[in-house]
């Protein structure tokens, strides 16, 4: 008989852990627990990937009509109904949460509705009181949103509650420049709602290709977003407050009211003093100012475990920490915090430890996308990350997708490779278009495998598609 009560258990019923949980149960009969706090999908099926992408398809109707028109269909514009659209939202999301519990308990999973804690390298402290023992402990905590330091800061929401809104304000200045800024600048202008957006660095989407980023922010700017870069909060305050009257005046059409009082988020409409001196009045102020580890109060330093920078839960190739017992994956780790990413790390995990066939997490090379208006779409080096280790040719092209130049609109699409100049190995595909992270999955194959930009051009174009631009470039656009 063992000499624990499980041969694993799991802190954190996000994607990654329920993952490992009930792989390690179901393919290799080991015994398993679970403890989630929460609900069951954590950050990406609750409050992140999924209901994000929802809003991201509710926001695109917006154009439709109109499109439609120009193609000869008599169709009206609309209105959207935020209420509907959020209780749909929510039954969804709960459908889903019943789908991983189901999942965990085909497989063999004992789950446990509570916090855990690290009590020793073996055992776990669950807030009913309980305590349990493991052989192997695997933290799958996941990361939480951040408000800066400031002062007020409570007065502005955050990306978990954005999704639990009675109502949509009626104008929403968004902090931050990142991907989570820009696709829910790019949703809630999409919804209707009047989006500002502050960011502090020179432009938007940070460590993305450069090209690529800033025909977003041409896009997000042409769309009607109001996007000022090299701006960021300087002061805020309730409206009708003294502190707020002292700020000064803000003009009267930006003074948008309607936000539903929430305590957790402010009680009504900001005014907001920037760094360039304007004084605006807004009925949200949304923080998308980074996310952190959830590694607070989980017991770490007792055990030897210091977490590193900004909490991240240090670990090596195989997910292990400093204790031998003690494992962690996904978003606690700050390694690189994509839901597929957390899912891989769980597998890794199991084959390591529970199959006997040690696999360290390949991080190399993992496609991604930001479901901005146009998304984008990338795998591989940005055009100045490859220039800075080897000369490169860029082959590159933009043009008005046939879709929409037939209706005399001014979006554009970029396809974009970086190649080796050596070896001609494609360092890096960046695609921004419609579907743009349908695109790159499969282009990310080929650039995962060491294509080289010859085995692009060998590729028989699909004729007529966005997509084919990316086999048919033929000249470079410049070499570095």
């Amino acid at each position: 008989m063992s000499a624990f009560d499980y041969d694993l258990f799991v802190i954190g019923g996000g994607s990654g852990g329920v993952r490992a949980a009930r792989v390690a149960a179901g393919e290799t009969g080991a015994k398993v627990a679970l403890a989630e706090e929460d609900r069951y999908g954590g950050t990406c099926v609750i409050r992140g990937c999924v209901p994000k992408k929802l809003m991201v398809f509710a926001s695109e109707y917006r154009d439709m009509p109109a499109t439609a028109r120009a193609y000869g269909w008599d169709i009206a514009d609309g209105q959207f109904d935020w209420t509907a659209f959020r209780t749909k939202l929510n039954t969804e999301l709960d459908r889903l949460e019943e789908v991983y519990r189901k999942l965990l308990k085909g497989s063999g999973v004992e789950t446990f509705d509570a916090r855990a804690t690290l009590k020793d390298a073996h055992t776990v402290k669950l807030s009913t009181g309980e305590e349990k023992t493991a052989k192997h402990i695997l933290i799958a905590t996941g990361g939480r949103p951040q408000r800066p330091d400031m002062p007020n800061a409570h007065l502005g929401m955050v990306s978990d509650d954005i999704f639990h809104l009675d109502k949509l304000p009626k104008s929403v200045l968004i902090v931050g420049g990142g991907y989570i800024a820009c696709e829910f600048a790019c949703i809630l202008h999409g919804l209707g709602v009047k989006v500002t957006q502050f960011y502090r660095g020179a432009q938007i989407l940070r460590g993305f290709d450069d090209e690529a980023r800033g025909l977003i922010a041409d896009a997000m700017k042409g769309r009607g977003i109001d996007l000022h870069t090299g701006t960021t909060i300087v002061e805020m305050h309730c409206v009708g407050t003294p502190e707020a009257d002292a700020m000064g005046e803000a003009p009267v059409d930006d003074v948008q009211y309607g936000q539903p009082e929430q305590e957790e988020i402010g009680s009504g409409p900001v005014r907001v003093k920037a760094t360039n001196g304007t004084i605006r009045d807004f009925d949200a102020v949304f923080f998308a100012t980074g996310r952190v580890p959830n590694s607070d109060d989980l017991g770490l330093e007792a055990l030897g475990i210091e977490p590193g920078r900004n909490g991240a839960i240090e670990v090596d190739e195989y997910s292990q920490t400093k204790v031998p017992s003690v494992y962690a994956i996904g978003d606690v780790t700050n390694r690189v915090n994509l839901t597929p990413v957390a899912i891989r790390e769980g597998m890794a995990f199991v084959e390591t430890v529970f199959k006997g066939n040690p696999t360290p997490v390949d991080h190399e090379l993992i496609p991604s996308a930001v479901f901005t208006q146009p998304e984008m779409g990338t795998v591989g080096l940005t055009e100045e990350q490859a220039a800075e280790q080897e000369e490169i040719e860029v082959y590159c092209t933009s043009f008005r997708p046939m879709q929409m130049a037939f209706v005399d609109a001014p979006d554009r699409v970029l396809m974009k490779l970086i190649v080796s100049k050596a070896n001609r190995t494609v360092l890096g595909c960046h695609i921004v278009a419609p579907g743009a992270g349908e695109m790159i999955q499969l282009a990310g194959i080929a650039v995962k495998m060491g294509a080289t930009k010859e085995d692009f051009d060998r590729t028989v174009a699909v004729h007529p598609t966005m997509s084919e631009e990316i086999v048919t470039m033929r000249n470079p656009a410049r070499t570095r």
